[in-house]
């Protein structure tokens, strides 16, 4: 989203690129796809509506629709957007007056209303997502002359919030229904059979029939009549539309017969009722299901603990952990849990990570290490100092992946949702063959009526809407808790299919912090002055192997010369001026296309032994060799042994010396690499790959730097291994908090287990329906058994889905 321009208080501009909104009154996958419908309609609008978690994802390309327009569009859809809340901490008060002058500025923004409290200088608000946000909110604070800090996760908890009493709502409603359905149980003891609703119709007056079935046909069922009001103004049908069909026409019918006198006719209100009433509780398990798919993000929000130990005028004091700024300084007890994300400014101490990475082992921390919100800290103390906090921290950044992977379609899905598109047209037309097959052939009325009614409600359609989204809700959730950060559902669902995997070298395999191991100067040079003449030209990179050879000359030397006229050739090496003199440092081919040749015989055996080569050149003469070693990862073949036992094909491409990477390759059991290859070749090489299979194989990327991102945004699935550069994380499709390449092996584990319960919950939606409607159809299914197996269907699915969680990371 753009900045918000705030004058006076008032809004006077606002663009919105993207929207997440919440959506309430979804039903079955007919509504998701009818709200998605109406939204693509609209002028520069691309949506994606997911109905396990009642989301929508709206991409806005021009101004010719506002964020209102699309909030109104869902609502008179006959869905809703509700408010949601938002508690500011405000700094900056000095008086009464402040606050009802920021009441008033936050009471002007769209869709926006609440109070501002003085005395606890807070800020309680409510406001419309879509009309705006709270980073907007806050910044018409910050323009109003004060400070602002979101208290917690306030907005996911006010969700849940709205949940519980949601289902409490419903589970009210359900009690009430099941107590004036369970006389009406009498009136058919074969409810549990197959076809038979001749006896004992009578055992309860009609008229009592009629005065306990009807509150709950017209008031716990009257959702299902506004919903399928709501599709049908809409121009399209769902599951409401089914069930207020089926159970009106038993309702209605036996109506006409209580109200005639027609004693020789059966009438069928314990039907109607009991269908609604089996219904409401499969909604009601289907949703507490639906929440547990949540679990494994909701554990990880409770991580972050509440309160914060902090250095303030030299004394230390608990404050909550919403106040903390960059740069404040916080101080860790044996047992504490992180914060926010630091540095280590004092002591040492071994902290538990396994909430972010899913590593079980400690990890060592000392001045300079980085700590990250949620970890837990061992036995020592640490004296840090705040880097990132609020929706800044790795954990926030973490929930913001899940969350958005969540909300995303996978293919498969999209498939399944053209099904469900057609799918209610198709059963009510089923429906009305069938009251008209039996009346004409049968001659029984009722009899044709009640089959009818069976097969309106046997009908699932929200089945196949919840096949798909709730098994990658689980999956993604279980991702993260083992380090693993999935940026949408086509990655999850890819990563099952890849084949050929490119791996880099430095920083994938390797530990990524080369060091120097040999330094071998040529006549009339020193090691230091060698050192120190590379490293002067070396300290304006970044590259990990001249920050290796800038720290070993410092080391040596202390204070290095100073270089002028420095010019980097990208995948090659650097020139520049150091004391007056011509100096070239980079790879052995860099200074043979300068015409100065390094000693063969010594670079061959630097290379042999995995040494990386930095030579230098002095004035058009040979200076020296500088070898630089990475270790490679003590995890890194086994993983590499992994992959290939999946049948994987594993590639390593480097820009090193041909001889390093042949000796990486044998040490981690690689067979295939590629070595001299420039960062703008290694998107060409992965395409390459694909090309060779003619299209018929996946190809994977596994890098960690910003020479990595070309070729990582040119993979069918790119992996981020560790936090690695924030480039590359943001063109991977799946990022490994955990510096392992076991992680890959273990994305694609996952993706295979998620795959596969989405295909039995296909299956299993498929299945029932196939089966269910014509059963129905032929007389064989008693309406209410069809209403209750109508309500599991669902429930099964999420039930299925929900097994995911017993999915655990493996070596």
């Amino acid at each position: 989203m753009s900045a918000i321009m705030v004058k006076d208080g008032a809004v006077s501009a606002a663009v919105v690129s993207n929207l997440d909104l919440p959506v309430a009154g979804m039903t079955c996958a007919a509504c998701a796809g009818r709200i998605e419908k109406i939204l693509n309609r609209l002028p520069g609008v691309a949506a994606s509506v997911n109905l396990a978690a009642e989301k929508a994802h709206v991409r806005l390309a021009g101004a010719d629709t506002t964020p209102a327009g699309i909030v109104a569009a869902i609502r008179k859809a006959g869905f809703d957007v509700p408010d949601a809340t938002l508690e500011l901490g405000i700094g900056g008060m000095t008086c009464v007056a402040c606050a009802q002058r920021l009441e008033k500025v936050l009471n002007r923004l769209p869709g926006v209303s609440g109070t501002v409290n003085f005395a606890s200088e807070r800020a309680t608000l409510r406001y419309t997502p879509g009309l705006v946000t709270p980073e907007l909110i806050r910044q018409a604070v910050l323009k109003a002359g004060f400070e602002a800090t979101e208290t917690g996760l306030a907005a996911r908890d006010q969700a849940r919030l709205r949940q519980q009493e949601h289902w409490r709502e419903e589970r009210r409603r359900f009690v009430i229904a099941a107590v004036l359905t369970l006389p009406l149980a009498a009136q058919m003891p074969a409810m549990f059979g197959l076809g038979g609703m001749d006896a004992m119709h009578d055992i309860i007056p009609r008229w009592v029939q009629l005065l306990l079935a009807t509150p709950v046909q017209f008031w716990i069922g009257a959702r299902f009549y506004r919903g399928a009001w709501s599709a049908l103004r809409g121009g399209s049908a769902n599951m409401d539309v089914l069930v207020a069909l089926g159970t009106s026409m038993a309702y209605f019918y036996s109506l006409f017969v209580t109200l005639f006198d027609r004693h020789d006719l059966h009438v069928y209100f314990e039907a109607s009722a009991m269908i609604i009433t089996l219904i409401l509780l499969g909604k009601l398990m289907e949703a507490r299901a639906k929440a547990r798919t949540t679990a494994a993000l909701d554990a990880l929000l409770r991580l972050q603990p509440k309160m914060a130990r902090v250095e303030r005028d030299g004394e230390l004091v608990d404050v909550p952990v919403d106040s903390l700024h960059p740069g404040d300084f916080f101080v860790l007890r044996p047992g504490d849990a992180v914060p926010v994300d630091g540095v280590v400014e004092s002591g040492r101490s071994a902290l538990n990570e396994a909430m972010l990475t899913g590593e079980s082992l400690p990890v060592d921390k000392a001045a300079g290490d980085k700590v990250f919100a949620a970890t837990v800290n061992g036995e020592g103390a640490l004296r840090c100092r705040a880097t990132g906090v609020g929706a800044s921290t790795l954990l926030a950044g973490i929930i913001r992946l899940v969350e958005q992977a969540q909300g995303s379609k996978a293919p498969v899905q999209r498939r399944a949702d053209e099904i469900a598109a057609v799918f209610v047209p198709v059963v009510v037309g089923i429906a009305l063959l069938t009251l008209a097959g039996w009346w004409l052939f049968s001659g029984d009325f009722q009899q044709a009526l009640i089959n009818a009614v069976a097969v309106l409600v046997i009908a699932c359609p929200c089945a196949l809407g919840l096949a798909t989204p709730t098994a990658v809700m689980v999956g993604t959730g279980q991702g993260a808790r083992a380090g693993m950060l999935v940026k949408n559902a086509a990655a999850l669902e890819f990563a099952e299919q890849i084949r050929i995997l490119a791996v880099d070298k430095t920083g994938t395999l390797t530990e990524g912090q080369p060091a120097v191991s040999e330094v071998v100067p040529a006549d009339g040079w020193t090691r230091g002055k060698l050192l120190a003449c590379a490293a002067a030209l070396e300290q304006a990179s970044a590259h990990p192997i001249a920050a290796a050879v800038v720290e070993a000359a410092r080391s040596e030397a202390g204070t290095l010369p100073a270089a002028t006229g420095v010019q980097a050739v990208p995948g090659k090496g650097v020139e520049g001026v150091v004391e007056g003199r011509t100096v070239w440092v980079g790879s052995p081919a860099f200074l043979a296309e300068r015409g100065v040749v390094a000693a063969d015989a010594l670079c061959a055996a630097l290379a042999d032994a995995g040494k990386t080569l930095v030579a230098v050149a002095v004035d058009g003469r040979f200076a020296g060799l500088v070898g630089v070693a990475d270790r490679v990862r003590e995890d890194s073949a086994s993983a590499v042994a992994r992959l290939q036992a999946k049948g994987l094909r594993v590639l390593m491409l480097t820009g090193d010396h041909p001889a390093t990477a042949r000796a990486i390759a044998q040490q981690t059991g690689i067979t295939e690499w590629r070595a001299g290859v420039l960062p703008g070749d290694k998107a060409a090489v992965v395409s390459a790959l694909a090309a060779e299979s003619g299209g018929k194989a996946r190809v994977g990327m596994a890098g960690d730097g910003i020479n990595d991102a070309p070729a990582l945004a040119a993979a069918d699935v790119s992996f981020a291994i560790g936090v690695g550069a924030d480039v590359a994380v943001e063109a991977a499709d799946i990022t490994l908090v955990r510096n392992s390449l076991h992680g890959v092996a273990d994305a694609i584990d996952l993706s295979r287990a998620t795959l596969a319960k989405i295909r039995q919950n296909l299956f299993f939606a498929f299945i029932y329906n196939v089966l269910g409607i014509p059963l129905a159809a032929a007389g064989m299914l008693n309406p209410v058994v069809a209403g209750a197996a109508m309500a599991m269907s669902s429930v099964s699915v999420v039930s299925n889905s929900l097994l995911l969680r017993r999915w655990r990371a493996g070596r």
